[in-house]
């Protein structure tokens, strides 16, 4: 293990941990406890003036998921993280951190349907606007920022269709009018992708998918980049301006490169309260252990499916970026030259009930609303996940009538292919 260097897989396995000090177990504890006690009543007032760091109360911190934000960090080569209970709650407390009602942030059209809805609906509420953008368009970001725009937001890998963004072209926009770019990085995971590299700001996962990898827990991770300059413009008060909750401590100028992870915390999950259980961040760190094999697998796995159902006479199209003919085929081995991830999408002849009809005739693949497993998951995203769009929305997230989505797991690549084709074979 190089000091200075540490591989991907070591830092998978180490980064953050340690042997436990008092009982010296290796494997990192569950600090399954609500609160901690204060060595006496400075001590307390330190940790809830934020002039020293410790655990007060696991909603805001807890021992288990301190190692879990170390690790995410440091895979992602983030200054700092936050773990929440999901990926939908890291979203909100971003949102939170940047912006004040009336604004409005810019968000590509192809995103994971659940955000479509958080983002065009719920965020209404704090009257927060989202205006969308197509992710092939840089452009089309930058024309419709204006003086209230406070952020552009993408996924690297776009879910449902897999279809790789060109990040670096989109930070540019970002940087040009000194906006952060926040980027969803749970379909390629750190393995793949890693967009602090490419000129993003924070990063953003549901830990749910392939992070933990076992479809066993909910989680969430804002890992900020320490890249932007918060104190650039009155745009963010948040951590520019003094805070009354603290006494008049300017976050920006008191944590420095750190310092939207600590507003995330103290600000937001400190007050909204989506804080993610001890038992869960142990079971993604566990998961974490072995997320570069398990990534290669889902991989290698996904281009052979690809492959064979692009030869099959009942598909009419397949969109997966590892094939060679794929038009977003360039900036996947721009971006991930280890592969094109596990999540892809394809049309069955007949449309809309024919591809439902092959999800319900599937026996190795469960029909549910997830990615990631080890497992092989399948789904029909108009009817399900994003069947509260319209059709023109669904065309535009890559979900259309015909769609049928596929997280191919860890199986043996015969038995996948077994099962999808005995499916077939009954429409």
């Amino acid at each position: 293990m190089s000091k200075n260097n540490p591989g991907f897989s070591t830092l998978a396995i180490h980064a953050g941990a340690q042997p436990d000090p008092t009982t010296g177990a290796r494997a990192t504890p569950i600090y399954q406890t609500t609160s901690f006690v204060f060595q006496d009543a400075d001590h307390a007032a330190a940790l809830f003036g934020l002039q020293q760091f410790g655990n007060i109360y696991t909603r805001i911190m807890n021992p288990t998921q301190a190692v879990l934000e170390e690790r995410v960090a440091a895979l992602e080569g983030g200054t700092a993280a936050l773990a929440v209970a999901s990926g939908h709650a890291a979203q909100l407390l971003v949102f939170h951190t940047i912006m004040r009602p009336g604004d409005n942030f810019i968000a590509a059209r192809r995103l994971y349907g659940g955000s479509i809805n958080q983002f065009g609906h719920a965020f209404k509420s704090f009257d927060w606007q989202v205006r969308w953008a197509d992710p092939a368009e840089p452009s089309s970001f930058e024309n419709q920022i204006d003086e209230r725009t406070r952020g552009i937001f993408i996924e690297s890998l776009a879910n449902p269709g897999g279809t790789f963004v060109d990040i670096a072209a989109i930070a540019e926009v970002a940087k040009k009018h000194g906006l952060p770019l926040i980027v969803d990085n749970t379909m390629a995971s750190p393995y793949l992708i890693r967009p602090l590299e490419h000129g993003a700001d924070i990063v953003v996962h549901s830990l749910t998918k392939f992070m933990g990898g076992h479809g066993n827990s909910m989680g969430g991770v804002i890992v900020d980049g320490g890249t932007f300059d918060w104190s650039k413009s009155g745009n963010y008060p948040m951590l520019s301006e003094p805070r009354p909750e603290y006494g008049g401590v300017v976050l920006h100028a008191t944590f420095g490169n750190f310092a939207f992870a600590i507003a995330c915390r103290v600000l937001g999950l400190r007050d909204f309260g989506p804080a993610i259980s001890p038992f869960n961040a142990f079971l993604i760190l566990t998961g974490i252990e072995t997320l570069p094999l398990r990534m290669q697998r889902h991989c290698d796995n996904a281009l052979a499916v690809a492959k064979w159902l692009k030869a099959h006479p009942k598909i009419s199209w397949v969109n997966y970026a590892g094939l060679e003919d794929d038009p977003n085929h360039a900036l996947q081995r721009r971006y991930s030259p280890k592969g094109a991830g596990s999540v892809f999408t394809f049309g069955v002849k007949g449309g809309y009930d024919a591809g439902k009809a092959f999800v319900e005739g599937l026996e190795l693949f469960s029909h549910l609303a997830n990615i990631g497993d080890t497992r092989s998951l399948v789904i029909h995203p108009a009817s399900t996940t994003h069947r509260q769009l319209s059709e023109e929305q669904l065309v535009a997230a890559g979900a259309g009538p015909d769609v049928v989505r596929l997280s191919i797991g860890i199986e043996d690549v015969g038995d996948i292919i077994g099962d999808l084709e005995q499916s077939l074979a009954k429409i």
